[in-house]
């Protein structure tokens, strides 16, 4: 009993340990970001900063709802990764500036799905109250399926917003090159390759500017589908071989969420409630 009473503690000082680092210093960032957004009434970035601040809570949230130990490691890459989607990205435009930044969050965001969906399934499977135990190799599949189909709902999400709320968010690309079996003037099953070398759109030459005819999102939505599967794959490797070794692995183990006995998250909640009147100010 002393030892779990030890490693509780020991979980929850470093729980407080890294969240007043990074999380700290990147809500100081949003927090002058929105001060910033409010000066120049740009108030749809103030939601943004807002909506970051409430997305920094969610690994507290999910660590109390699900009695689990979210690692340091992994806990500073959700915290950077929300930093980087939306105050870099959406307020100050890293998605048009920087190339192949949409790209890099996307295959982390498959990474971290597939480790929720990984801890989810995880949970049952070490759950006392069910009788079967799933294989290591069901559980990468299941993380694997759970991350691919949050990435498809992203995708769905966009589409919805482009078609309409009248956004961008499913980016263009520049389309140089036809590849279809419609410009086949036999009417054959044979891919005909037509180079774009003119395009004129209400008068304006759009072989100066932009280069070209403008796909309207299919070629980054399947771009967007395809590194989702790459960051998907990559962590359900990573917890078929954490599972069938259970636990061994530094790499694993500081990027896999822990989840805790019964007895330890009773005791976590216990010194939450015991150290919070502690922030008070004392009498005298």
């Amino acid at each position: 009993m002393f030892k779990k009473t030890k490693e509780g503690k020991a979980i929850e000082a470093r729980r407080r340990t890294r969240r007043l680092t990074i999380r700290g210093v990147l809500s100081f960032f949003i927090i002058l970001t929105l001060i910033r957004s409010l000066f120049m009434q740009r108030y749809e970035n103030v939601f943004v900063c807002v909506l970051s601040l409430v997305l920094f809570c969610l690994p507290m949230l999910l660590e109390r709802s699900l009695a689990i130990d979210i690692p340091p490691v992994m806990e500073g890459i959700i915290y950077c990764f929300i930093f980087a989607a939306e105050i870099l990205g959406e307020i100050n435009s890293f998605y048009t500036i920087i190339p192949g930044w949409d790209t890099m969050l996307h295959t982390i965001n498959g990474f971290l799905v597939a480790a929720v969906g990984f801890c989810l399934v995880d949970l049952f499977d070490r759950s006392e109250r069910f009788s079967f135990k799933l294989s290591p190799l069901f559980l990468a599949i299941v993380a694997f399926c759970f991350s691919m189909t949050v990435g498809v709902l992203w995708e769905f999400f966009e589409f919805g917003a482009d078609q309409f709320l009248g956004t961008d968010m499913q980016k263009d690309f520049i389309v140089q090159q036809v590849n279809s079996v419609s410009l086949n003037p036999s009417g054959l099953n044979t891919v005909v390759h037509v180079p774009i070398e003119s395009l004129v759109v209400n008068g304006e030459d759009w072989m100066e500017f932009p280069g070209g005819y403008l796909d309207v999102g299919l070629i980054d939505t399947m771009k967007d589908l395809q590194v989702n599967f790459v960051g998907a794959v990559a962590f359900s490797v990573i917890g078929y071989f954490y599972v069938k070794n259970r636990g061994k692995g530094k790499i694993a183990a500081s990027l896999i969420p822990i989840v805790l006995d019964p007895e330890e998250a009773e005791e976590m909640r216990g010194d939450e409630q015991k150290n919070a009147p502690d922030r008070e100010p004392e009498d005298g």
